[in-house]
């Protein structure tokens, strides 16, 4: 049934005036006399370990993963958890070696790195191209599935819907990073608590579909009746190898993708700046160990959605027209639930999309502010008109979006226009991070051509079967490719430039202290150890 009852609207109620308060409550016991960027933008030491974790999943999270990712469970299978549990990994060599240089050197965003490390070019570059990224692509698609899922579970129209997630987010975004963390910390554990209810419902419905004797028989059914959705590695030739490569999710574009998410990102790493070293590692270990947990809330619902589809339950909820749609599954799953549950579900799914909305409009605004406004249209401009400034940015971001996600509904797959116009800056950034953090002789000359040429060589390696026949390379494979060319272009370049050996702009940046504490090493192992035992169960 497409609606809410009216317990649904009271668990809902519930949760939405605990953020509200919770959130002002913060801003209020938190703010300063005298606003400062530092304070705004960062929250400057003020969030703690499990503030930092739980944001940095709550801004990753959002429909997508919901909807799209719950779709692919339902088309693919186990095999799209290899974004989640490859993020953990990642999560550790960011711990490791990318935010202690970060922190070292006092960094506030992403440009300003690549300026003190290359010059303000690089840095003008690519804050422009990130801006436009997030406005565009990332915030835009994330109001538009967001408003999509709300209006297929209830009957709440598309337009309302994205308006209210809207001034949700601008709510809790206008209060700087200090309510945004905390605030997410409630979003999260709405989040899984909801998404855990929908996961038992799912394996409760095939228990009760095949008497396998409760929820863990359920999990038990679903290897049984769907052996061919719990593969972790396409061979070639396989329907969805375009979709995850092969073992190119363990040695190649995988990495690239998910260290450049979170390694080299505004919108994630934006948490961990103005903590402490030890506070913003454990943070994000944290962040880590929920990143592992979520294929069970976002994934085992999809492949239980196609058990059930596959054994005649469902047939007209996950079928228009006579075609079969995956992304219906979620949403079909969640009209099932009783009065109650349904709003709790409800309430996560909401707290996953305005989470996402806040972190990437916090992090539009951090961008223009800092990077184009403070240090190009006014350098002489006070703390008070920066945040001033960064404030307006946010409304103006979300005006933007508004505007455009509505054109989306034209597009079939929403979730593969995000990762498919993301990918265009990946390989780029990510050459222009690992060089400029680990190679001090990398140059100014070579970052520029890696930052110009990124775009134009994805173009041609995602058109390259049209020149010389064969079929489409898929796009971790782009991703890897181009990144090795970038990579060498700038090492060639840099090599050529004989002054880069007496006077390295490299030693603009300060090297860190890798060192970690021996429990820090334990869990990091232990993440590590999960990675691969679950990789190696469902090869």
């Amino acid at each position: 049934m497409k609606q809410l009852q009216s317990l649904d609207y009271v668990v809902f109620l519930l949760y939405f005036v605990s953020v509200t308060c919770y959130g002002y409550w913060v801003y209020q016991r938190k703010k300063k006399a005298e606003i400062s960027t530092k304070d705004f933008f960062l929250a400057e030491g003020s969030l703690t370990w499990w503030a930092i974790g739980a944001s940095l999943l709550a801004s990753n999270i959002s429909a997508e993963h919901f909807i799209g990712m719950s779709g692919s469970g339902f088309a693919i299978g186990l095999a799209i958890s290899s974004y989640e549990w490859m993020s953990a990994a990642a999560l550790v060599i960011v711990a490791v070696f990318f935010v202690p240089i970060f922190l070292k050197n006092k960094i506030y965003t992403m440009p300003q790195f690549l300026s003190q490390r290359y010059n303000n070019t690089v840095a003008t570059i690519m804050a422009v191209f990130w801006l436009l990224l997030y406005v565009f692509v990332n915030l835009t698609s994330i109001l538009y599935l967001g408003a999509l899922a709300i209006e297929s579970i209830t009957s709440i129209p598309f337009l309302y819907a994205m308006i209210g997630l809207a001034i949700f987010a601008i709510f809790i975004t206008l209060g700087g990073m200090k309510v945004i963390g905390y605030t997410d910390f409630i979003q999260v554990i709405v989040l899984i608590i909801g998404g855990l209810v929908v996961t038992y419902l799912a394996l409760d419905m095939v228990s009760d579909r095949f008497n396998s004797g409760g929820v863990f028989g359920g999990l038990l059914e679903l290897r049984s009746q769907a052996d061919d959705h719990f593969h972790m590695i396409f061979s070639e030739g396989d329907k969805y190898y375009d979709a995850l490569p092969g073992f190119a999710i363990l040695f190649g574009g995988m990495w690239i993708n998910n260290l450049n998410y979170w390694g080299c990102n505004q919108y994630i790493v934006q948490r961990t700046l103005g903590a402490d070293l030890p506070t913003a590692r454990s943070g994000i270990l944290f962040a880590a160990f929920l990143k592992l947990l979520m294929p069970l809330i976002c994934v085992i619902p999809g492949i239980a959605m196609y058990v059930l589809y596959q054994n005649g339950a469902f047939q007209s909820e996950m079928a228009i027209n006579g075609i079969i749609k995956p992304d219906h599954s979620y949403p079909t799953l969640m009209n099932l639930l009783p009065a109650g549950l349904k709003g709790l579900s409800f309430a996560a799914l909401t707290a996953a999309i305005v989470a996402s909305l806040a972190g990437k409009s916090n992090s539009i605004s951090t961008i223009f502010s800092l990077d184009i406004y403070k240090k190009s249209l006014n350098p002489n401009a006070s703390e008070a008109q920066t945040v001033w400034v960064g404030r307006i940015a946010i409304w103006v971001s979300f005006a933007i979006a508004l505007l455009i996600a509505p054109q989306l509904r034209q597009l079939e797959q929403a979730y593969q226009f995000i990762q498919e116009y993301s990918n265009y800056l990946t390989p780029g950034a990510f050459a222009l991070f690992s060089l400029g953090l680990f190679w001090k002789r990398t140059t100014s000359a070579a970052a520029i051509v890696a930052a110009v040429a990124s775009i134009p060589l994805v173009v041609l390696f995602k058109n390259l079967h049209t020149f010389i026949g064969g079929n489409p390379i898929p796009f971790l494979n782009v991703t890897m490719w181009v990144y090795l060319i970038l990579v060498a272009i700038m090492v060639l370049i840099s090599l050529a430039d004989r002054s880069s050996i007496d006077n390295p702009k490299g030693l603009a940046v300060e090297r860190a202290d890798f060192t970690v504490s021996g429990q820090f090493a334990i869990i990091s192992i232990l993440i590590m150890g999960i990675v691969s035992a679950l990789y190696t169960v469902f090869y």
